[in-house]
């Protein structure tokens, strides 16, 4: 038996010798077994899928691997490491070579006791047998021996290429962290296959249509507006033909042909339908599809793994009733683990979920009630405290006198919102204006006054700490009256201040520069965002924007992985090939710097500034190509400088990040957006708050209209903001924060709960808490 089983079975071990402990015949918790339920907890909670040996030492090596410093640690070096393509050859700003080579032999020293401390916390077989941990040493291996030969090279001055670079997000990837990355990476994976059927049949329709296109056109003598033969030269038809499926040469391709008869236009349309229209619309269902399948699956392990996890937390925790009883968890227990897991909760906040686990009131839960406890530490609950206003407590007779009341009336009246919506609207209209104006300047003090006096009323009415708390970014007051309060705040705080500043700038008389004015016309415009979000369905929307954010910004990871890898093999093939020149009078800017480019449409364009002649450049050359508006032309320019096959590459690009990443990512929105919509809450959430209800300490929430985008939608807000001076609350109070999901892991499971099936969410019977590691984790 394992070292990890014999962990595991320690409860079990120990149920003989009950009669000589107290505690009900149930031997006393020690530390470490909170420490490793703790872990379990946590591990289930974030969907960390690691087999960690579950020895005391182990269990204290695996809390300092996952503890927040590591991983800060850990991405620091990361980004360190993928930022020295800043300062290498080719440079935005240069360093010595062994400046950039000792940095990086930090990094890789840093990745290498990472490492070193992940092979401490798990079994040694199980740290060879996971890929990630290989590849992790062969891209490290590799790196310092690229290091070594790029730096004898360097010191005999010899031409050396940096081949290792591209390697470099590799780390990103393959470190235990990047599980949603490496997520993203499978997706595509799973995809490739149909995929690659699909661009078969498509690539076939192109090359046929391309032949058709050089025996219709190709002897007619036809030219291009720049007098270069039209449509004779196969591979260029065939080049010509898939750009014209991303429409970024239409109609410009067409043109000779059409100006000959309108007859060969047919051609060209029948040639958009079937593969711009049919073709690129097939792709995105099959990615869709598939990408569904996949993720679905994993999502099904996913949640297997979780309750393997809990179900071993219950095997390290449970005690026994009496003889031949019932195994169950203690609340004693299961507030010291809920302590561990979750410092940062409130004795209020823990007591009630405790009281969804227990909810008969028997001091104890059972397995399938404990199980239970991860998916509800990623419910979110904002715990809220009912406090008077400070004038209350200092002056009640002002506080709450008949204008006082009045004034409190009005400010929380839905009306004062709509004025200063108005006001705001108004505003916008004369920031449009010409601001040399001295009306519409000084008009700018007039809606400052307005929008202070707004927040001083609001200070006055609303209870500041409320006011001001983390859960009001966008508040919400009374019924149907939205605000928002620390942002207004800070904009329009941020705005006095770069307005005063503006006008002692000009006032002094040496004021040359226009930074300060840019920065007060950026913080003018931002109030509209206000009106924005005081409208219901727009709320709708940008709320579920912000819920299906960690997502979002996992494909971002992806894609910049992605752009980095190019953007090295870029700066290889093709640095120096294009200039950008300062000065307009240079006669090398006519044509970037490189004779090969005179008279072509990347010189006439004036696109020499898009090259790889830096990571910089590069990224952002690589976002256009993504575009793909103009990408033929940009590809042709490079192609000129070097060879034809150098589209090769811009070609890859294309596949790889338009059709199959950015049809991925459309097709996670659309399954996000779709989930957002139809969906209701989960049975738990829905426990949780039934629970809230019963304690009579539920935060009352806006009536929703009987519509699909605002039935979805809920009210996010802190208490006290909308109170009246006589309100008459509970001093702690609760409510769900919306729809929002702690983790990306318990979006997705969200997302396919509908769909997973019955025997996902039961509880395996094995006591001892002993499961197999999914096998999905180690990819």
């Amino acid at each position: 038996m394992s070292e990890p089983e014999k962990s595991e079975n320690i409860p079990d071990e120990s149920a003989g010798k009950g009669k000589e402990i107290p505690n009900g015949g149930n031997p006393a918790k020690t530390k470490e077994d909170f420490d490793l339920a703790a872990v379990y907890v946590s591990d289930a909670q974030y969907n960390r899928n690691i087999y960690f040996d579950t020895s005391p030492q182990a269990v204290r090596l695996y809390l300092l691997y996952n503890h927040w410093l590591s991983k800060v640690l850990l991405y620091f070096f990361i980004l360190l490491d993928l930022s020295l393509a800043i300062f290498e050859e080719p440079a935005v700003f240069s360093l010595p070579i062994w400046a950039t080579m000792l940095v990086e032999l930090l990094c890789l020293l840093a990745f290498t006791i990472r490492l070193v401390h992940y092979a401490k916390v798990i079994p040694r077989d199980k740290f060879w047998k996971d890929p990630k941990n290989i590849c992790i040493i062969v891209t490290l291996m590799l790196t310092l021996v690229d290091m070594i030969i790029y730096g004898a090279l360097k010191a005999t001055n010899c031409y050396g290429v940096r081949w290792s670079r591209v390697l470099r997000p590799l780390l990103l990837i393959n470190v235990t962290e990047g599980r949603q990355l490496r997520r993203a990476f499978r997706s595509i994976r799973n995809a490739l296959p149909q995929i690659f059927y699909v661009f078969l049949l498509f690539m076939f329709s192109v090359l046929i249509f391309s032949l058709m296109a050089l025996k219709l056109l190709g002897k007619r003598g036809l030219k291009t507006i720049d007098g270069a033969p039209y449509f004779t030269n196969y591979l260029e038809i065939v080049f010509d033909l898939y750009v014209l499926v991303t429409t970024a040469n239409s109609p410009d391709v067409m043109m000779p042909a059409y100006n000959a008869s309108f007859v060969f236009a047919i051609f060209f349309i029948v040639y958009i339908l079937i593969n711009t229209y049919i073709f690129m619309s097939v792709f995105l269902a099959v990615v869709y599809n598939n990408y569904k399948k996949y993720l679905k699956e994993e999502v099904r392990q996913l949640v297997r793994a979780k309750r393997h996890k809990m179900a071993r937390a219950f095997a390290v925790l449970q005690e026994q009733r009496e003889e031949g009883g019932e195994l169950v968890v203690t609340q004693a227990n299961w507030n010291q683990v809920v302590r561990l897991v979750r410092p940062d909760i409130s004795n209020a906040h823990r007591e009630l979920l405790w009281s969804v686990s227990d909810d008969k009131n028997q001091g104890s839960i059972g397995k399938v009630a404990f199980v239970q406890l991860a998916d509800l530490l990623n419910i979110e609950v904002i715990t809220l405290k009912s406090r008077p206003h400070p004038l209350h407590s200092l002056c009640p007779a002002f506080y709450l006198s008949a204008p006082s009341r009045l004034l409190c009336r009005i400010v929380q009246h839905r009306a004062f919102v709509i004025v200063y919506d108005l006001i705001i609207l108004v505003n916008a209209v004369f920031i449009g204006l010409d601001e040399e104006n001295p009306m519409i300047a000084n008009s700018e003090w007039v809606f400052l006054a307005l929008y202070l006096l707004e927040i001083l009323l609001k200070l006055y009415v609303f209870e500041p700490r409320a006011f001001f708390s983390r859960h009001s970014f966008w508040n919400c007051l009374s019924t149907s009256q939205i605000i928002s309060t620390r942002f207004d705040t800070i904009i329009v705080i941020s705005a006095l201040i770069a307005t005063i500043v503006n006008s002692a700038m000009k006032s002094s008389g040496g004021y040359t520069s226009r930074q300060i004015l840019d920065i007060v016309f950026i913080l003018r415009v931002l109030r509209l965002i206000r009106v924005v979000d005081s409208i219901q369905r727009f709320r709708a929307i940008i709320n579920t924007l912000i819920r299906i954010g960690p997502m979002i910004l996992t494909f971002g990871q992806l894609i910049i992985v992605v752009y980095y890898v190019f953007a090295m093999l870029g700066m290889e093939l093709f640095k120096g090939k294009v200039k950008f020149f300062e000065d307009p009078n240079d006669p090398a800017k006519a044509y970037c710097g490189n004779p090969l480019l005179k008279d072509t449409a990347f010189a006439q364009l004036n696109y020499c500034k898009n090259n790889f002649n830096n990571v910089v450049s590069s990224f952002i050359l690589l976002l256009e190509l993504t575009v793909v508006n103009q990408w033929h032309v940009l590809s042709s320019g490079f192609a000129t400088v070097t060879h034809i096959s150098a589209r090769i590459f811009f070609v890859l690009f294309h596949i790889l990040v338009v059709i199959v990443i950015i049809n991925i990512f459309v097709a996670f929105v659309l399954e996000a957006f779709f989930v957002e919509y139809s969906v209701d809450k989960s049975d738990l959430q829905t426990s949780l708050e039934r629970k809230i209800e019963e304690l009579e300490l539920a935060v009352e929430q806006e009536k929703m209209e009987d519509n699909l985008v605002n039935a979805m939608e809920t009210i996010d807000n802190d208490l006290g903001t909308g109170q009246s001076p006589t309100a008459n609350k509970p001093s702690l109070m609760f409510k769900i924060a919306s729809k929002r999901y702690r983790t990306v892991d318990a979006l997705l499971q969200r997302m396919f709960e509908a769909d997973l099936d019955p025997e996902d969410f039961a509880e395996n019977d094995d006591q001892n808490g002993n499961f197999a590691n999914p096998t999905f984790s180690s990819v």
